[in-house]
């Protein structure tokens, strides 16, 4: 096991490699750049900008160097010195915007799985051992309401019912007066307060999609003759199921880690646009329409990098589950 974590450790190294020049290729594919965007910005709203003033401004951004001078920069700074590079839209440090939401973004995301997975294994594991009863069919109604319904449209819901039901604004993960206050005990209590919202509204496919997989998956292992044999030895039924078919079924689940680690940082975008939330999606969107280099290419190099991450720890938590997995030595 420790020779194949080493190994695998060693293979992410030129798997990361080619990760950063596919992120920083995917930004340079647009027509143009962050300056051709400011530019027509400006003389869209009237404003007018000088040739020798653009030409500084390409100066200081280092866009009028080559694709491969640029990369190197951008590269370099991460790994050699830990710099992400600077924000052209917002003049910041581009580690600074990312960690000033990163933080909250995992906190919602992280609540919502493990709220999916609180109600979603109970279900799935009653509707599968009690197939076709009035409980398995309410579950599968509701299964394909939720994974039927867009995550972005529930919000809208919850917004109109907020207003119209009880006249309060439930938008924004901050009141009025902590939204640019630094974190204190009390801004924390307030977030912790609004923060039920999102964690709902995102738990509500995923908690579907949980039910009808596990389900599904149950299934097939309840009539095996694993589970036959345990079963005429006299295990208890309840034990019966979940030490060992439950187990099994959960492989999926497990199998995915890698894409949850990435979706613990970039978050449901649409649903924190629609909630007005300052989470890392909404972030990494107007960096990608906007063309911010360095932005866009550091997010999309950090969630690449966590889902190769996170398929490496799905493979170890495979084998430590699933006695049947064995990685080679």
């Amino acid at each position: 096991m420790v020779q194949y974590i080493v190994r695998r450790v060693f293979l992410m190294i030129p798997t990361l490699f080619v990760i950063s020049l596919i992120s920083f290729a995917i930004i340079q594919l647009p027509p143009g750049d962050f300056l051709s965007s400011y530019v027509a910005q400006l003389r869209a709203e009237g404003d007018a900008i000088d040739a020798a003033q653009l030409a500084a401004l390409q100066e200081q951004y280092g866009l009028n160097q080559p694709v491969y001078v640029q990369y190197w920069k951008w590269i370099s700074g991460i790994v050699l010195r830990g710099d992400w590079g600077r924000s052209f839209e917002w003049g910041k440090p581009v580690s600074e915007l990312i960690w000033d939401r990163i933080g909250v973004t995992m906190l919602i995301s992280l609540l919502t799985i493990l709220l999916s997975w609180a109600i979603a294994i109970p279900a799935g594991v009653y509707a599968a051992t009690h197939q076709y009863s009035f409980f398995d069919y309410l579950m599968s109604f509701i299964s394909f309401l939720g994974l039927g319904t867009p995550s972005f449209l529930v919000a809208l819901i919850a917004l109109w019912v907020g207003l119209a039901a009880f006249g309060v604004n439930i938008s924004g993960l901050f009141s009025e007066q902590y939204l640019d206050a630094p974190w204190s005990l009390a801004k924390v209590l307030d977030m912790l307060s609004r923060i039920w919202l999102p964690v709902i509204v995102l738990a509500i496919d995923n908690t579907a999609s949980i039910i009808r997989t596990l389900r599904a998956n149950l299934l097939d292992e309840l009539n095996k003759p694993y589970v036959e044999t345990a079963r005429a030895k006299g295990v208890r039924e309840t034990v019966l199921v979940w030490k060992y078919p439950v187990r099994v079924a959960l492989n999926p689940f497990f199998s995915t880690v890698g894409w949850t680690l990435a979706a613990l940082v970039s978050g449901e975008t649409l649903v924190s646009v629609v909630l007005s939330y300052q989470t890392s999606g909404p972030l990494l969107l107007r960096a990608l329409t906007s063309q911010d280099m360095y932005l866009a290419g550091s997010f999309i190099l950090l969630l690449s990098t966590l889902t190769v991450i996170g398929t490496l720890i799905s493979d170890i938590l495979l084998a430590w589950v699933d006695p049947r997995i064995r990685l080679e030595e």
